[in-house]
């Protein structure tokens, strides 16, 4: 388990991260947000040891993350670091022997992680002679060829296509089915929404936002509703309550509620004969939530 306690990390008299807790347990999956200069990056590299907290503590499994710890951890930086005129399998052994992976071992690997990934190359090719989405690819293999425990991913999905999207979105599920703990950032609401157990929300170094995603998006009620019914956009607007009605077809609306309770009113004027073809009532999705809570004061 990742257990980070109020942490805080100052650059001058700017404060990039300002008491940040989490855990991660094994087998679970946080999603990290936030806005670009949030402190998404420099909470990994205090995770990661590269950078010294002012103040707050970072444990894997109770202890101090050691050079040996660090043999567990994967990570893949926002800035890739492979080199483009080296072979994929030379670079990839090379990686996995600085965890404390044996050569031999890491090269028996290399071919089934590669068909895993739908690596579109051989082993022996030049990393500058793959597209850029298969290299992103062998930086993944990169961070996992040695089996970590504790993998960090920052903006993974950053330049993927939908299909490697999904095929980067199995990996992670894949890791967390093998006991593996992993935070990973992006800007993507759909990729965090779907893959993720837990979240945080940074702003300016603070924390806005933590816990389950279904728990966070239930708090801020169901107000989205989605109605398919024979009834005018004007009747609705009528209500009061509605803050917005968007038409999409001919009797098809998406409505904004000021709060969930405005639902039962729009249930009672929309049933005719006893029917509804939608009535679908849900909190706001991720990205709506991100964009309110990226335009509100720190909390």
């Amino acid at each position: 388990m990742l257990e980070v306690e109020n942490l805080e990390k100052s650059f001058g008299n700017y404060k990039a991260v300002d008491n940040v807790s989490f855990e991660i347990p094994e087998g679970k999956i946080l999603g990290l947000i936030g806005q670009n200069g949030a402190g998404k990056t420099t909470t990994f590299r205090l995770i990661l040891d590269f950078l010294k907290p002012d103040k707050g503590s970072i444990l894997w499994n109770n202890e101090p993350v050691t050079k040996e710890i660090y043999n567990q951890i994967g990570y893949m930086p926002e800035e890739r670091g492979l080199y483009p005129k080296e072979t994929v399998e030379n670079q990839l052994i090379y990686f996995a022997a600085l965890r404390g992976m044996k050569r031999k071992d890491a090269s028996d690997r290399i071919d089934q992680w590669m068909k895993d990934f739908q690596v579109k190359g051989k082993r022996t090719d030049k990393l500058k002679n793959l597209s850029k989405g298969n290299q992103q690819k062998v930086q993944l293999i990169a961070t996992l060829l040695h089996e970590p425990k504790l993998v960090i991913l920052d903006e993974p999905f950053s330049g993927l296509d939908p299909v490697n999207a999904s095929i980067l979105k199995d990996a992670i599920i894949n890791l967390k089915s093998q006991g593996a703990s992993v935070i990973f950032s992006s800007h993507n609401m759909d990729n965090v929404e779907q893959i993720s157990d837990h979240l945080v929300m940074l702003k300016s170094g603070k924390m806005v936002l933590n816990g389950e995603i279904h728990q966070i998006r239930e708090s801020f009620g169901r107000t989205q509703l989605l109605l398919e019914a024979p009834i005018t956009k004007e009747s609705l607007l009528a209500v009061d309550g509605v803050l917005e009605v968007k038409q999409k077809e001919d009797r098809y609306f998406e409505i904004k509620l000021r709060d969930e309770s405005v639902g039962h009113e729009i249930f009672n004027l929309a049933n005719v004969d006893n029917y509804i073809p939608v009535f679908s009532q849900q909190p706001p999705t991720l990205e709506e939530i991100f964009k309110m809570k990226a335009g509100a004061p720190n909390e």
